[in-house]
């Protein structure tokens, strides 16, 4: 199994209680607002507590401007397929196209029967949808009257339409190797659910739909793969989609990556999940997956020269030549940042030190820091454990863009634009601020986004790392002895502040505190990118 190159979908899966169907619907426009693309529901019509799908989606559509709609799945048994096609198409034309068919062969076969549906075995449920795709698929083509002979379904001349204005999509919920292949032979998609398909066992569903596509002269690729996934964001990372964004962003994308799934449908009915998913999980798979892509279909680049380092001798990517600014004391970290080439197999490429200082004072000497042990060559790294570097070297350069605004609110103060007093507090509310140095660097959700605490994982990362790699041990404690060099820097700029808003007019001594913390930090966080990125990558995250 490969990346097929689909773009990438996300929504959600509600909930359709009757006893709160304005939520619902206000689920389902959360849905749109946040930015998704696909908001479906259950589909149990023998449910008396749940609102009928179909008339739900067709408010659902009204409610909504952009995003697609449709059944996870719709019920077969019950809903027969000559009238479901024409209720799809309706839809579709209604709602200008947004509209798709999830579809299914039925289960809970007791209510099913005890809603005058037919009770079928296994193997007439896959015959009967297989027969139902034809029967859809033969009313929105246009033409004369349509015969179709089946045992379970038939037409018998009957007039095809209303048309849909764009190619609904038939995306069937299997779990068992009939559906499978019968997903493979004629479905536009594959639609699973994650409790009942967990990633573990999506590469031998997906090998059983690619043969089956196959053997119908059908290419993999033109089954798109969907997933109907559950989890936690209060997690520690232990399993599938029980940890922090960050956690589900990585694992999602390496799906995407490893077995083609291009469409993840969060199955949750809070407003919390819905928001946190659209603003801190979709975005990052998506540029996760985007930069694989360009990644794997660009032409290798050449290796970049290796140097000796100043420090330890040991041979490390040579930074490229920082491009600096009028009135700046350093580039930007982009300006700094090496071009990420392919090396080897590991191609994440730490931010070099530039070896630039604005200070005088020297809280450290960098001669003395250990180095860890050098990374296998010949090792190869999933996209996953990729990620875990990558995700280290983001959290850096947010801290390195709020340097830069500390630097910025410095000078506007010292320009008069700016009361000093505003710029404390900001200051106060950043991110590195919030951070005792003590626990490390990471913070909950390795994103772009101010956070207001950090998780018991930042607690747990040296200890893991000392614990899994003991020649890591001696960087471990280095840069917690740095952390904590770092947590009074930090101190004495608040202290640098706090004495210019008693006595402002001279900020000589604000200055030469916010140019000590610039030297440090982004000497410590060039040093631990360094020597964790690989380490992060190999022995991934406790």
């Amino acid at each position: 199994m490969a990346d097929y190159g689909h773009d990438l979908l996300f929504g959600t899966f509600l909930t359709p209680a009757a006893g709160q169907a304005e939520r619902v619907i206000e689920l389902a426009r959360l849905t749109e607002q946040a930015g998704l693309d696909l908001v479906s529901v259950q589909d149990h019509p023998y449910q008396p507590a749940f609102l009928d799908a179909w008339t739900l989606l067709s408010v659902i559509a009204a409610r909504t401007s952009r995003v697609r709609v449709f059944p996870n799945v719709a019920n077969l048994p019950l809903r027969p397929p000559a009238v479901l096609a024409r209720s799809a198409a309706s839809l579709d034309i209604l709602s200008g196209g947004r509209v798709e068919l999830g579809l299914g062969a039925g289960g809970f076969a007791d209510a099913i029967a005890g809603m005058g549906g037919p009770r079928r075995t296994p193997a007439e449920s896959v015959a009967a949808l297989d027969e139902a795709v034809q029967v859809i698929r033969a009313l929105w083509a246009p033409g004369g009257g349509v015969r179709l002979g089946g045992e379970h379904y038939e037409l018998a001349g009957t007039e095809p339409g209303p048309f849909p204005v764009h190619d609904i999509g038939i995306w069937i919920g299997a779990i068992k190797p009939r559906m499978l292949r019968l997903t493979g032979r004629v479905a536009d998609g594959w639609l699973p659910s994650s409790p009942y398909v967990p990633p573990d066992r999506l590469p031998e569903s997906n090998r059983v739909i690619d043969e089956a596509a196959a053997a119908a002269g059908r290419p993999p690729g033109a089954v798109r793969r969907l997933y109907n996934i559950v989890g936690t964001f209060t997690g520690n990372g232990g399993g599938f989609l029980q940890g922090p964004p960050r956690v589900w962003a990585e694992q999602l994308a390496e799906l995407t990556l490893t077995q083609g799934v291009s469409g993840y449908v969060l199955m949750a009915d809070s407003d919390d999940a819905v928001r946190r998913f659209a603003a801190e999980v979709a975005p990052h798979v998506r540029e996760l997956v985007a930069t694989e892509r360009a990644r794997t279909a660009a032409p290798a680049a050449p290796a970049a020269p290796a140097a000796p380092d100043a420090l330890d001798g040991r041979a490390v990517p040579a930074p490229t030549e920082p491009v600096r600014r009028e009135g700046a004391g350093r580039a930007t970290t982009a300006e700094r940042r090496t071009p990420r080439v392919m090396t080897s197999a590991f191609t994440v490429t730490p931010t070099p030190d530039d070896g630039v200082r604005l200070s005088g004072v020297r809280v450290w000497d960098e001669t003395e820091r250990p180095t860890g042990p050098p990374p296998d060559p010949d090792r190869t790294y999933t996209p996953h454990e990729l990620a875990s570097g990558r995700h280290l070297i983001d959290v850096h350069d947010h801290l390195r863009a709020e340097l830069a605004q500390v630097r910025d609110l410095i000078e506007q103060v010292a320009a008069g634009s700016m009361d000093p007093g505003l710029a404390r507090s900001h200051i106060n509310t950043m991110t590195m601020r919030q951070n005792n140095w003590t626990l490390g660097t990471y913070c909950e959700s390795y994103c772009r986004v101010v956070t207001t605490h950090h998780t018991l994982e930042d607690q747990a990362l040296f200890p893991h790392l000392r614990s899994s790699e003991p020649r890591l041990a001696p960087v471990v404690d280095r840069l917690q002895e740095e952390h904590e060099i770092i947590h009074e820097v930090l101190e004495g700029v608040d202290r640098a502040l706090v004495a210019f808003v008693a006595a402002p007019g001279d900020m000589s001594g604000l200055r030469a505190a916010v140019d000590l913390l610039t030297d440090t930090l982004l000497s410590h966080l060039a040093y631990e990118e360094r020597e964790l990125v690989e380490p992060l990558a190999r022995l991934g995250m406790q």
